[in-house]
């Protein structure tokens, strides 16, 4: 039995860092941007798409890794200049309806490029082994899942605390207009924040594809998810991304285990708690 729990501990544990990888993206563009991106999901769901594709076409996974988050990031970057940059001044609710506009368009652009059916992706040959220590057997993929998402939460870290874009991003937070004034160009910035959200939901989506496959109708289930981890952990808190990120996956994990039947009943019952308790989440500010 104990064997059973830690096996789902170390399970939520890397669906934990995927929703951060989410969750940290959206926080970031709204931190800045003051904007909110619902098309977040459809992002997720195309880089394990083009993670599908590629590894179909060259049967590297590595390769995959490399390519899906950078076309995913390219294609933000041509969606923002294009669209979102014309709408940031607009109250939210004509956001909400331009990037759920946004998410359809991929969602079935997806269907009809790849089909309504979900594509499998298997798991790179280097890691398809298992751990064996004593009774316990986890699986080499998911442990590579933990120690890779967390290598890439560490090196944005150190891009948004440790580089002048970092620093620019922190300020623009604060203020945009100060930043503008200070002759940095904000619309640049804000192009660069936004492909780098939205590739890091690219990211997600192709580690997420070898353990549940490129599915077509998931992006709204992972914002879902991503929403709920943000007001756990706090909106525009890196900090709350990930700790928010780690406690509904782990919760989730568990109660795969304990209750099927209410697994994410329970992940919106520690979202409805922490809102009672502190409205503006975890880490997050009043």
């Amino acid at each position: 039995m104990l064997s059973l729990y830690l096996f789902q501990i170390l399970n939520g544990l890397g669906l934990g860092m995927i929703y951060f990888l989410i969750a940290v993206g959206l926080t970031i563009i709204f931190g800045l941007l003051n904007f909110v991106n619902f098309a977040h999901g459809a992002f997720f769901l195309l880089g394990a798409y083009i993670c599908y594709t590629a590894v179909s076409l060259t049967g590297n996974f590595w390769l995959a890794l490399l390519i899906a988050p950078l076309v995913v990031a390219a294609l933000a970057w041509v969606i923002e200049r294009l669209l979102i940059q014309r709408i940031y001044h607009l109250p939210h609710m004509f956001q909400i309806l331009v990037t759920l506009g946004i998410a359809l368009i991929i969602q079935e652009a997806s269907v009809m490029i790849w089909g309504p059916v979900g594509k499998s992706v298997a798991v790179p040959e280097l890691l398809r082994g298992v751990l064996v220590v004593g009774d316990f057997v986890y699986p080499y993929y998911r442990l590579f899942l933990i120690v890779f998402s967390g290598l890439v939460g560490l090196g944005l870290w150190l891009l948004l605390e440790r580089t002048r874009f970092g620093a620019l991003v922190r300020a623009g937070s604060e203020s945009t207009e100060t930043v503008s004034l200070l002759g940095t160009n904000i619309f640049r910035l804000f192009s660069m924040t936004f492909a780098l959200g939205v590739a890091l939901a690219g990211v997600a989506g192709v580690l997420f594809a070898p353990l549940r496959g490129a599915q077509p109708f998931v992006g709204p289930e992972i914002l879902g998810v991503a929403f709920v981890v943000v007001v756990i952990g706090g909106m525009g808190s890196f900090s709350g991304a990930l700790v928010g990120g780690l406690l509904v996956g782990v919760v989730q994990s568990l109660m795969t285990t304990l209750w099927p039947q209410g697994a994410s009943l329970m992940i919106y019952g520690a979202m409805a708690v922490v809102i009672l308790v502190r409205p503006y989440g975890l880490f997050g500010r009043a």
